[in-house]
């Protein structure tokens, strides 16, 4: 199980101020972050490493990553933001 404090502090750095970005990361943090493997935890963790610009481009889906684990969680991210329920 996912520790709270750490769950919390994700969300907080999923807050990028860029509308785009926090309508997609956010709620992905809240809603299935928890009940992501632990490799994929570990690429989230990475993913928000990254600069506002890429991330931007990624989800928008311009272009896609060249590292395979970051190409990997954005379209776990695009997929959960896709198929939530709201």
């Amino acid at each position: 199980m996912t520790d709270e404090i750490e769950v919390k502090r994700l969300i907080w750095h999923s807050r990028r101020g860029m509308l785009e970005l926090d309508v997609l990361l956010k709620p992905f943090v809240e809603e299935a972050y928890r009940n992501l493997n632990a490799e994929d935890q570990q690429r989230y963790k990475a993913l928000l490493d990254c600069e506002d610009a890429d991330l931007f481009t990624w989800f928008m889906e311009r272009i896609e990553p060249e590292d395979p684990d970051m190409a990997h969680i954005v379209r776990v991210v695009l997929e959960h933001a896709r198929t939530r329920k709201l």
